[in-house]
């Protein structure tokens, strides 16, 4: 299920903010800092999530650890989605 997720986020990421075909993004990039993604992106992310995978993104999950990069948000999903574990 985690490839899954992996390959539904990358798909996002690509679609909504990789505006050029030569960019690649690795599982562990950080996209705030390398800035693929931006504070109002991380809002669209979550809407995003929330939407796709019927979770709630709680204020105090919004960290890095859960959010910021391909391999983090796979593991917070996997925790978060109830037919992962």
């Amino acid at each position: 299920m985690t490839e899954r997720f992996e390959s539904t986020v990358r798909e996002f990421i690509a679609e909504n903010f990789l505006f050029r075909a030569d960019v690649e993004v690795s599982n562990s990039q950080s996209l705030l800092e390398t800035g693929v993604m931006d504070s109002t992106g991380v809002l669209e992310l979550i809407a995003f999530l929330e939407q796709t995978y019927g979770i709630t993104v709680a204020d105090n999950e919004i960290i890095p650890e859960n959010l910021d990069s391909i391999d983090n948000m796979t593991r917070y999903l996997a925790s978060k989605v109830p037919m992962a574990a």
